[in-house]
């Protein structure tokens, strides 16, 4: 088939065609054909050579030409598409280095190979389009709610149509055992859109906490409005979920809102979700009153909360422990989903049996310690005095409160009590020095015996080891293990030092044996002296 041969007006109107088809820019089809020319005019005149097509937008004519650049002469390395400033001089007045000269070739004969290769040309650039289509149409829509029809089920994965493209929702972004049939309607969440080698890659979920919030965002007018916010979502697919929402209008009840009238609004989302029970609770800003309405419908006692270890202890009366727990441990677990803390539930039966397994144990601990009898350790315990070191080093007035204690006493108390920490400290250092701890740990600021002698135990044992140390593992810390909270112990856990504190005596280590500067100790001065300085320089 020559070129010149076929209806030039053709070649746009397939164009146009292949577009509206495809859904694409016209002008991108075009751009196809011109490189699938081009493609056929270097087999027939030569792979070397630099031709190029261009076809008119209005009249659909293909013009071949062929590029010539002009080069140094020691660079010359293609003469079919490259040419000297002497050899240009032929063509061109005043040659210069990089100028290109275009010069109009004959049309080809396009082969049934020929043809059969710009036809895969046209077809690959088509399909790079079209998925650059269908990625920049979807990469805004994650995060977002889509309807669309099943169209076919693979390996329990089912194809979803989403109207300009395919998505996929995975078996285990599924409700439950829910089964689909081709054809059937669906609504999912996207939850996100990836660019991939076959194309962009959109990915569904049912099962997804945002599910829930955009269906709620959907029903109530409110939370659309950001009059009701959705603070948190906590959800066991298909069986059960708590939502937690605040009001920004002291007239509106979030949790009325999110029912609606007679439970309508409410009904829509758990229509959805395959019957999933949906607990509606308001949020708060003071975590153990968030936690007591998280754990509804149980009834609460005391909460003690934790704040360094993220943990929280509930009581409750016997008779509500089984609902504070709820079937499966579920209440519980959607309740510290719901509030991202840990915790531990408890009858009042068992805190008053640990908190009398307290009191007995510190009660021991003075009568061990200093030579007292069991009724005026009791005393100390019920004064709130918890170790020796509160006794040692208190205030003398606070001791002389206790009835029977004078100004002796009291000084006595607190000798007993320095002599006994001095000789476990001793006792703690010769221990460390035994297993080969060196004297830069030892004299280490903020390091006391006992906890030079648990990182002795540890192997750490010179200034340098503790330098490499990580924060968590000298105060503890938590892991997200399979979606489940695991406790790392610390070296100097038991000593109730802090990730801060941790990380202030790490960094400390670090500037003395000079792998920091001692600036990177308090970012905020260098923070203020760049603020200063940019005063400065703006006259402020």
């Amino acid at each position: 088939m020559a070129i010149t041969s076929a209806n030039q007006l053709e070649l746009l109107q397939t164009a146009e065609a292949v577009a509206r088809e495809k859904m694409i820019d016209p002008g991108l089809v075009v751009e196809a054909m011109e490189e699938s020319l081009a493609r056929a005019a270097k087999s027939r005149y030569g792979s070397e050579m630099d031709i190029r097509v261009a076809i008119d937008r209005k009249t659909g004519r293909a013009t071949f030409t062929r590029v010539r650049t002009v080069v140094e002469d020691e660079d010359l390395e293609n003469y079919q598409s490259e040419m000297t400033v002497k050899q240009a001089k032929q063509y061109m007045a005043d040659p210069q280095i990089g100028q290109t000269f275009v010069e109009e070739v004959p049309p080809v004969e396009m082969g049934r190979i020929a043809a059969q290769s710009a036809k895969q040309v046209i077809l690959q650039k088509v399909r790079e389009a079209e998925r650059d289509r269908q990625f920049e149409e979807f990469k805004d829509r994650a995060g977002t709610i889509i309807n669309g029809v099943v169209k076919r089920e693979e390996y329990g994965n089912v194809i979803v149509d989403v109207g300009r493209g395919e998505a996929i929702l995975r078996r285990n972004e599924k409700i439950g055992r829910e089964a689909y049939r081709p054809n059937d309607r669906i609504r999912c969440f996207i939850k996100d859109v990836r660019r991939e080698a076959r194309g962009p890659q959109i990915f569904l979920s049912r099962t997804a906490p945002e599910f829930m919030a955009e269906l709620f965002k959907m029903e109530v007018p409110e939370i659309y409005d950001g009059i009701i916010e959705i603070k948190a979502v906590a959800r066991d697919p298909g069986s059960r979920a708590k939502i937690a929402v605040i009001s920004y209008d002291s007239s509106i009840d979030p949790v009325g809102a999110c029912v609606g009238m007679r439970g309508s609004r409410v009904q829509a989302v758990v229509n959805e979700l395959q019957g999933e029970k949906i607990d509606i609770i308001p949020w708060s800003e003071d975590l153990p009153t968030f936690l007591v309405n998280a754990l509804q419908p149980a009834e609460v006692s005391k909460v003690v909360f934790d704040e360094d270890a993220e943990r929280i202890e509930v009581v409750v009366p016997e008779e509500q422990l089984s609902l504070a727990i709820g079937r499966r441990g579920q209440n519980v677990r959607l309740a510290s989903q719901l509030t991202a803390l840990d915790i531990d539930i408890m009858t009042e039966e068992e805190e008053s049996a640990r908190r009398q397994k307290e009191f007995e144990l510190r009660t021991q601990l003075f009568m061990d310690t200093l030579d007292v009898d069991e009724f005026f350790a009791q005393l100390l315990v019920s004064e709130g005095f918890t170790n020796l070191e509160e006794v040692a080093y208190v205030e003398a007035g606070e001791l002389l409160v206790i009835d029977g204690v004078d100004e002796d006493t009291a000084g006595e108390l607190q000798a007993r009590a320095r002599d006994h920490l001095e000789a476990q400290a001793k006792a703690a250092l010769d221990h460390a020095r035994e297993l080969g701890v060196e004297d830069s740990l030892v004299e280490f600021e903020g390091l006391t015996p006992q906890m030079v002698e648990a990182l002795a135990e540890d192997g750490v044992k010179t200034l340098e080891d503790f330098a490499t140390c990580a924060d968590w593992e000298l105060a503890g810390g938590w892991t997200t293990v399979d979606g489940e909270r695991v406790k790392d112990d610390g070296l100097l856990e038991k000593f109730e030092m802090s990730l801060e504190e941790a990380q202030t005596l790490i960094m400390t280590a670090r500037v003395l044996l000079g792998w920091v500067a001692p600036e990177e100790l308090d970012p905020d001065v260098e923070d203020d002296d760049a603020e200063d300085s940019d005063s400065e320089e703006t006259g402020v």
